[in-house]
């Protein structure tokens, strides 16, 4: 498979884990992309210095061929995929902490023996 393919599978395979499975809908969210928008400025920077100097390279038959900050376009793919299944991820995780919380159920976590 292609690093292009991987990139689209990841992308789907995250938007069906926040809307369906966690039903997090984080990507419907205004807030969400404000947020990737600072995110992608980052990435951008990194890609490029990466890119840029030759640490990462890739090769021509596996991407589709534009580049934005001498990354390959597949990279914004990946960045999007991980990072919304991160946050989405941690939302899913706090939603179900506060309805326990809310249930009368103890979620407080054991006190760590280096205290």
């Amino acid at each position: 498979m292609s690093y292009s393919a991987l990139a689209v599978t990841a992308v789907v395979a995250v938007l069906v884990v926040d809307l369906v499975v966690y039903r997090t809908r984080l990507v419907t969210r205004p807030i969400f992309w404000a947020t990737y928008a600072i995110v992608v400025v980052f990435q951008l920077l990194m890609n490029g210095v990466l890119t840029g100097l030759d640490v990462v390279t890739y090769d021509p038959a596996t991407i589709w061929g534009p580049r934005i900050a001498y990354a390959p376009v597949e990279d914004l793919l990946f960045g999007f995929a991980m990072v919304t299944l991160t946050l989405a991820s941690w939302a899913a995780v706090n939603r179900r902490a506060n309805t326990a919380r809310r249930r009368g159920f103890d979620t407080d976590t054991r006190r760590s023996s280096t205290r």
